[in-house]
Parts: C-alpha cells; sequence; structure tokens
C-alpha cells in the first residue's frame, strides 16, 4: 500500500466550515487537540503541518473570563462538559491597610453597573494599582436598592450602601450629604463620577463646589505625572468635544464612557463599611415627583434603553408592535426589514444605521449581520429570539429563545399582562 498521504479536500473544506451539519463529527475524527479531550482544535495536515481551528474559542481563559464560543459547539452541547469543568482563576485580591484611597460614586442605573459604571471603576482601579507597594483602596458610594451580586468583580474593595427612601430617586441634597460624611471620615485622595446626565454630573459639580475644588469634566484619560501635585495628568474634552485639554488631575473628576477598561483579571473583597457618625438630616429644597412618563416610540434609538428589534424572520408585525407597546420597549429593525418597507429608515439599527447603547436589546427574527452586530456592541444585554440555532445573533447573545417569534411573543405579552393586570386587582 503506498505511504503517499492522500488528501481528502472535501473534509477539509468542512473542517474549516462551521456551519456545515459535520463540522464536529469531522473535526473529532481529525484528532484531538494538544491539552487532550474535547472537539478538535489542531490536526495534522496532509503535508505535516499543524493546522489550528481559530474558532474553536468556547471556553474560560486562564484569567477566568468567558471567551466566546464562535464554533458552534456550544449551542451544540459539547463544549458544555469542559465549560463547566472549567473554574474562576481570577486573582483574589484584598487590601487591608491601603495607602489612600479612590472614592467612586457610580450612577448605578436601575440597580445595576452600566458599562460607564464599570468603565469609571477600571479608572479608579488604574490609580489605586499604579504603585504596587503602596496600592491604594476603591470606595464605592452606592444610594437606593442595588441587584449587583459581583461587585467585587468591578474592582471595588469597599462599599458604603445607602438605600433609606431619603436618596431615592432625585435627591442630590440628601447624597451629597452623604458624600460630605465620607470625605470627613475617609479622606479620600480621589473623587470619580461618571460625567453622564443621569445624575453623575450633576453631583460631582456640586461635590467639587462643596470641597472646594476645580473639578475636571469630561475626562476620557489619565496618565502619571510626577510634577503634579497629586500625581496625575488629565485628559478631558472641551470646546464641545472639538478640543482635548490636559491638567493635573483634581480630587474631583468627571470621566467619560470609555475612559478605562473594566477590570476582567481580579476579584475584590468588596468589604461593606458604615460610617460612625450619623448623617444630618436637611431640609430639601426639591422635592421628586417620580419619573415622567415618555412615550417609547418617540425616544430615538441611540438614547433608549430597552429596544426590541425585528428582522426577517418576523412574519406578523402588527403583533410585533403590540408586543413592543405592552412591553415598554422603543422598535428598532434591521436593514431588511427597513427595506422590505416594515419599519422607517430612522429604526435601522446597525453600522449602515444608528448605533445604539441600550442596556436591553432584544432581537426577533434577526440572522445578525457583521453590520447590525457592529450596531449592537455596546449594548449591556442582548436577547435573541430566532428558529435557527446557528445564526450570528444567537452566538452574540446574552440569552437566546429557539423558537417562533409570533408564539414567543404572543406568550410574553400574555405574561406581562398577567402580572399587570394582578398588580391592578391587589391594589
Amino acid at each position: 500500500m503506498s505511504e503517499i498521504i492522500r488528501r481528502d479536500p472535501r473534509r477539509e473544506w468542512i473542517a474549516l466550515n462551521r456551519l456545515h451539519p459535520d463540522h464536529t463529527s469531522v473535526l473529532a475524527a481529525l484528532g484531538v487537540n494538544r491539552e487532550g479531550g474535547g472537539a478538535a482544535s489542531e490536526w495534522l495536515g496532509p503535508n505535516g503541518v499543524v493546522r489550528k481551528n481559530p474558532r474553536a474559542i468556547g471556553f474560560i481563559g486562564p484569567n477566568g473570563v468567558k471567551r466566546i464560543d464562535r464554533s458552534g459547539l456550544q449551542q451544540g452541547g459539547q463544549a458544555a462538559a469542559t465549560t463547566t469543568a472549567a473554574h474562576d482563576s481570577r486573582r483574589r485580591v484584598t487590601i487591608d491597610q491601603p495607602a489612600f484611597l479612590v472614592a467612586v460614586v457610580p450612577d448605578l442605573t436601575g440597580g445595576r453597573l452600566s458599562s460607564h459604571d464599570k468603565d469609571l471603576l477600571g479608572l479608579a482601579r488604574r490609580v489605586a494599582d499604579a504603585d504596587a507597594k503602596q496600592p491604594g483602596a476603591v470606595v464605592a458610594v452606592l444610594f437606593g436598592e442595588h441587584k449587583e451580586e459581583a461587585l467585587g468583580e468591578a474592582g471595588i474593595d469597599r462599599v458604603v450602601h445607602l438605600d433609606d427612601e431619603l436618596y431615592a430617586g432625585f435627591a442630590p441634597e440628601a447624597r451629597l450629604a452623604v458624600l460630605s460624611a465620607v470625605e470627613r471620615e475617609m479622606t479620600p485622595r480621589f473623587w470619580l463620577l461618571p460625567d453622564s446626565s443621569l445624575g453623575g454630573a450633576d453631583l460631582g459639580r456640586r461635590l467639587a463646589l462643596r470641597l472646594g475644588e476645580r473639578a475636571a469634566t469630561g475626562v476620557w484619560q489619565v496618565e502619571v505625572d510626577n510634577e503634579a501635585s497629586l500625581g496625575w495628568r488629565c485628559t478631558a474634552r472641551g470646546a464641545a468635544g472639538s478640543l482635548d485639554i490636559q491638567r493635573p488631575l483634581p480630587r474631583v473628576a468627571l470621566a467619560l464612557a470609555e475612559c478605562a477598561e473594566p477590570v476582567d483579571e481580579t476579584r475584590h473583597a468588596a468589604e461593606r463599611q458604615t460610617l460612625a457618625a450619623p448623617i444630618p438630616t436637611t431640609l430639601s429644597r426639591i422635592e421628586d415627583l417620580g419619573q415622567v412618563a415618555v412615550d417609547p416610540a418617540g425616544v430615538a434609538l441611540a438614547e433608549a434603553e430597552f429596544i426590541l428589534s425585528g428582522g426577517n424572520g418576523v412574519k406578523q408585525w402588527d403583533a410585533f408592535h403590540h408586543a413592543a407597546k405592552v412591553l415598554g420597549a422603543t422598535e428598532g429593525a434591521s436593514r431588511v426589514a427597513v427595506d422590505d418597507g416594515f419599519m422607517a429608515r430612522d429604526r435601522q439599527v446597525g453600522a449602515t444605521g444608528t448605533w445604539v447603547t441600550a442596556r436591553v436589546y432584544m432581537a426577533v427574527g434577526i440572522s445578525g449581520a457583521i453590520q447590525h452586530l457592529q450596531g449592537i456592541q455596546r449594548c449591556d444585554k442582548v436577547v435573541a429570539i430566532n428558529l435557527d440555532p446557528r445564526c450570528d445573533m444567537i452566538k452574540r447573545a446574552d440569552l437566546a429563545v429557539i423558537g417562533d417569534s409570533t408564539q414567543i411573543l404572543a406568550a410574553l405579552v400574555a405574561i406581562v399582562e398577567q402580572q399587570r393586570g394582578g398588580q391592578r386587582d391587589a391594589a
């Protein structure tokens, strides 16, 4: 029998085509990876060269960060065993005696840390960890009810949480009294707040005035500067965002989104702290009358918090519009749905439409073209409803539902209406 290695072009093509139904079995037949076990990510080619499958990355990395599975194995259940067996190996950090403190006041919209808040905590972590021999600690001051269970994973060492009704809603004077108490007891070296319209920008300016500081606003970058009084220099946006202004970093800074990378390689203690002295109660001159109801249909896509987006898989658009109304979501659409005339052009989501930053993005019947995925890359949570379990939108989603979109939306609307009816009956 000849010892010449014969090529099988069809099998090689299947090995490179992750959407082929025999893709997994062919990879398994070609061999196992060098780590041993599981589906093949490396195999010996016909010329003796080791070939690698770059998409077989459905695993938890060495720092405990879950990598995206682009090979489709996770949906098939084959990678579930290896993913389950992996453990969180992020380095645990406990700072018992910090050299200084960095106080952060996140917006905590909806009781959860937003992407802007996590960027701000990443900036605080960078300042606190600049000197490895004398590290600082990050103190987060939280107001109202929060639903975060992994504050330590965001880089927080200590937490001061005040969930009294006095601090709920728009209460800048009551919150400023708390920050003044933290200043007296802990004396942080820096105060970092998000430069956002959700409350951080207003509260940060009030705090700077109370402390007699000239706050830095629009900060998007910080650098070590030994000549500065506090050892740091910041770069901020000025002149309506058309000019960069550099100055020594003051004690109070209001940072923009993407000012730093979020923490993803360490897990901190997030110890609960309480203020020793009681907080003085002041008679507020501001009365919060609650949130004003806004029609979601009138909200621009770039500003929407909850988007229900439809694509080619939506067959009953009347039911889709009804679901958006019941859920209180802003409507969006893929390019195919817009080109077919089902939605207006200003409702198109994606690189060729509008880039969105919603906290929840629900994609109904959208396969996930690359332009659409680019437009939703900054959304916090993505929910996908689709018939195809192998489509790219399912792989991008944090929560995926496989099935007919009409039936799933109808069931979701029924549950929401039932819960609202029960609340009205109870009232």
